[in-house]
């Protein structure tokens, strides 16, 4: 074979992007174990760390959102949302396409909670900002289907005074501690003049119920000691490796869909930034009830009660947590997520984030009502405050071609709820508003024998009604099921996404959703789905032994 020198293959090399430069070499004279031979093949080291960065002033970010403000009246408004204690503005910029309404578009909060000492999650949403302001299609189109309410330094005292976490108080507006929550029933501050930047976060949520929840994170100073710090300000090239979703401390600051998170990271992925995926990197567990022994075994991380938390728990907000170490890698990053609001989510058939199912049993779920994101908006927000009130239940064994879906509301309607199916149709004879007659002639035609059932909470209040719109959805295992019947409570529903059932098929099921309006749901204690199909494909059960085996 032919042996060729390197540089044979510089060309080739450079073009595929692979050519890697070799270690400069030491001088013969030089001992490579010396102080010399280090210096040599350290000669060539770049150090950007010897050029300080600028550290933005309030001046210059009170300017900067000014300008942008008056030069795009129609896409960006500006307030101050609240003051520190010391009286420092937190900014709220609402950014959306001004000339198309509101009704039907996504709602995605960005913060920066860290954004005292961490300044790349602050400084990603500035660069977010002046994107989102620009004319490229992308843009465009975020502004067009989606409003951006961004609040890039909730913190102001701790980004443009101390780089510490805390503000005016000693208390950090990301994780302020338990003491300052009051977590008996829904999440509220314990003294909220002592902790104004987060009641001003609390009240963006509190009046858009957004959809998603960005919280940008990143690297600064901040585990530098006080008497080390002097006159520091962050240095170009320093960087941090946790740039996934996710935050080592808390394993619960993510989104509860892990495609979601993957289909974020991707885009630093493709800018060519890699990310650490936190405790699938480690090989870790999370930690749990009886792991106390074993901490070393599990992911740092604890599921604790967070600042971004907060639209969760109250009106069911996907949050999504960055570390940032370069504001490009951010930048990518949120483009990905952006993207995922523009358009629908791998199983849903109408474009935004995957909000919109607030129980779920077995492949059965409530959802959110409405043509609009708008309704919807309203819908999940009351279902998702009432649903640990709701019992859910199907008839079992599940079973191909025939099927029922239980979900009762009201403790009246919970009271007929019963494992044994002769009990439960009894019972349904005597409630009212159902064709018991009909939903009984459907059970006994199919095989199955008992209501599984999920109990609603019996902490919770009750509930009397639902105000405003519910769906209910489950999925059939087929891509092109023939329906022959679907029925709630008793009734033949038509084919209408208003009030009947609609389908669509995706991510591997043809899903079925009911949709219940607002005057219907009113009056429905009790909701009961009968479906019948027939399967598009013939799929066989068991196992037959090689002839071989038996033979004799």
């Amino acid at each position: 074979m032919n042996l060729y020198p390197l540089s044979h293959f510089a060309p080739l090399a450079l073009a595929l992007g692979l050519f890697i430069q070799p270690a400069p070499r030491v001088s013969a004279a030089a001992d490579p174990n010396s102080a010399e031979g280090l210096a040599a093949n350290l000669s060539a080291m770049p150090r950007p760390w010897t050029k300080k960065m600028h550290r933005l002033t309030l001046d210059e970010y009170k300017a900067t959102l000014e300008f942008w403000a008056k030069k795009y009246p129609t896409l960006l408004h500006l307030e101050v949302r609240g003051q520190s204690t010391g009286g420092l503005p937190v900014y709220l910029l609402k950014i959306t396409d001004s000339s198309t309404p509101d009704t039907d578009k996504q709602i995605c909060l960005v913060t920066a909670l860290h954004g005292g000492p961490e300044r790349s999650g602050s400084t990603t949403a500035l660069r977010l900002i002046e994107w989102l302001l620009g004319d490229s299609s992308e843009a465009t189109e975020v502004r067009r289907k989606q409003v951006i309410l961004a609040m890039p330094i909730p913190n102001p005292y701790a980004f443009f005074v101390t780089d510490r976490f805390g503000n005016e108080q000693g208390i950090d507006v990301y994780n302020p501690g338990q003491k300052w929550w009051d977590l008996t029933a829904l999440p509220k501050l314990a003294d909220p003049a002592k902790t104004p930047e987060v009641a001003a976060v609390l009240s963006v949520v509190d009046e858009y119920h957004p959809e998603m929840h960005a919280d940008l994170h990143g690297t600064g100073l901040q585990a530098i000691p006080d008497a080390q710090m002097g006159d520091r300000t962050m240095y170009e090239g320093q960087t941090m490796f946790m740039e996934v979703i996710g935050a080592i401390s808390n394993s619960t600051l993510r989104p509860w869909d892990w495609r979601v998170s993957e289909a974020i990271d991707d885009g630093a992925r493709a800018a060519g930034y890699g990310l650490d995926r936190n405790e699938a990197d480690g090989q870790r567990l999370f930690w749990g009830p009886g792991f106390d022994a074993m901490t070393d075994r599990v992911w740092t991380g604890r599921p604790l009660f967070y600042t971004g938390h907060y639209g969760y728990a109250k009106y069911h907000t996907m949050i999504a947590t960055m570390e940032i170490g370069w504001e490009d890698s951010g930048m990518a990053r949120m483009r990905s997520l952006l993207r995922i609001g523009n358009k629908p989510w791998l199983d849903e058939d109408v474009a935004g984030y995957p909000v919109d199912k607030l129980r779920s049993y077995v492949s059965f779920f409530v959802t959110a009502y409405g043509q609009t994101a708008a309704e919807r908006r309203l819908s999940r927000t009351e279902l998702w405050s009432k649903q640990g009130a709701f019992a859910l239940g199907n008839l079992y064994p599940q079973t191909d071609g025939h099927g029922t879906y239980v979900c009762a509301i009201t403790p009246a309607a919970i009271k007929t709820l019963d494992e044994n199916i002769d009990t439960l149709l009894a019972n349904w004879q005597k409630f009212p508003g159902l064709r018991a007659d009909l939903i009984e002639q459907f059970v006994r035609a199919g095989p199955e024998k008992i209501l599984t059932l999920q109990a609603a909470n019996a902490q919770h209040p009750p509930v009397a009604s639902i105000e405003h719109g519910i769906g209910l959805r489950l999925r059939i295992p087929y891509r092109h099921p023939r329906l022959l019947d679907v029925r709630l409570n008793g009734r033949l529903l038509p084919d209408d996404r208003v009030d009947g059932y609609h389908t669509w098929f995706a991510d591997g099921w043809t899903h079925l959703q009911v949709n219940v309006p607002p005057a219907k749901a009113r009056d429905l204690g009790l909701m009961v789905i009968t479906y019948a199909y027939v399967p598009d494909t013939v799929r066989n059960y068991g196992f037959d032994p090689p002839r071989e085996a038996l033979a004799k």
